[in-house]
């Protein structure tokens, strides 16, 4: 089936579902392929690229149903990503995503991992006294969307999420910036606005939040995500800044889900991807893999009189009809 699971080496359950995120899509593996393998074994065992090009040969090329990532893991806790340590999946994805870039020796390749992940904003700062404005454009690997409002309440839907990352937000008081024109401090109006979305769109649910007591509190409310999401009917004319080709390619088909399971101390992580050869969820539990339906997927959306239950953290979302 092309499902094959990743044995846990030392508390890696967070880097086999992001590595699992990683080695299912085939527009990632595409460019895998073809990198440049260092010549040198000494060079070899410390290149993330190649050592994840070794883990996805063996993880198609043998019969058996799970293989172990341990050559990576070693590779990778050169890079400060330790073993027998909890990890946090956004920031996990982040740090392996940069390894693979900053590694990879060809130009092209870099431009081409760059277009599959890479979301582009610009942001809006404008003076409420005379109107002054400023603009600048850039790059992000995640959506990092807010659960809750700015008065803690909780948003329903991840299209409530969406709308209220790109809703402008005043800087009053102590947030006030300084204005070129007027010379001083005066209040201002952040907004930030959409400009290109990539074929693989990444989006981190913001469930974890420090209390004041440097307490991080898991936030596991119900919060439903859908199939199918059409950015053009999310976000409105002034939360986007694209052209029509651009927002033509902007509907979406869920890809996979990393899930977490527990409290922020002692926790587990595990992903639900739907082949895209065989178009089929399955479940990606350590060395574990079966076959799920969309219920089973939408056990995730959370519940808060289940703190300990398993909640969506990573969404990640294909185009369409990639341009």
């Amino acid at each position: 089936t092309g499902a094959i699971g990743l044995y846990n080496v030392g508390q890696t359950c967070c880097l086999n579902s992001v590595l699992q995120v990683f080695l299912m899509n085939i527009h990632f593996t595409g460019i895998l392929r073809r990198i440049t393998v260092p010549p040198h074994a000494a060079q070899q065992s410390k290149n993330v690229p190649y050592q994840m090009l070794l883990l996805l040969e063996e993880m198609q090329c043998g019969k058996r149903k799970a293989v172990s990532p341990i050559n990576l893991a070693w590779c990778l806790s050169g890079y400060r990503v330790e073993l027998f340590v909890q990890h946090d999946a956004a920031q996990l994805f982040l740090t392996v995503w940069n390894l693979i870039k900053r590694q990879m020796k060809k130009p092209e390749l870099v431009e081409e991992l760059s277009d599959l992940y890479t979301i582009c904003v610009q942001e809006h700062l404008t003076c409420q006294k005379c109107s002054f404005e400023t603009k600048r454009n850039s790059s992000m690997l995640t959506l990092p969307l807010p659960v809750l409002d700015s008065n803690s309440h909780m948003l329903k839907t991840l299209e409530d999420c969406l709308q209220y990352f790109f809703q402008p937000e005043e800087l009053t008081d102590h947030n006030m910036c300084f204005c070129e024109q007027c010379e001083r401090k005066t209040p201002f109006l952040q907004s930030m606005k959409l400009v290109h979305l990539p074929q693989t769109l990444t989006i981190h649910l913001k469930r974890f939040c420090f209390k004041k007591s440097a307490y991080i509190l898991k936030l596991s409310h119900s919060l439903p995500f859908p199939q199918d999401l059409d950015f053009n009917a999310v976000l409105t004319e002034n939360q986007c800044q694209a052209d029509d080709s651009e927002k033509a390619a902007w509907q979406y088909e869920l890809f996979a889900v990393v899930a977490h399971s527990g409290s922020t101390s002692c926790g587990h992580y595990c992903t639900y991807i739907r082949s895209l050869t065989e178009c089929k969820w399955y479940c990606f539990n350590d060395s574990e893999v079966c076959q799920v339906s969309w219920d089973d997927v939408k056990c995730t959306y959370g519940h808060s009189n289940l703190h300990w239950g398993e909640t969506a953290y990573l969404l990640i979302y294909m185009k369409k009809h990639p341009q």
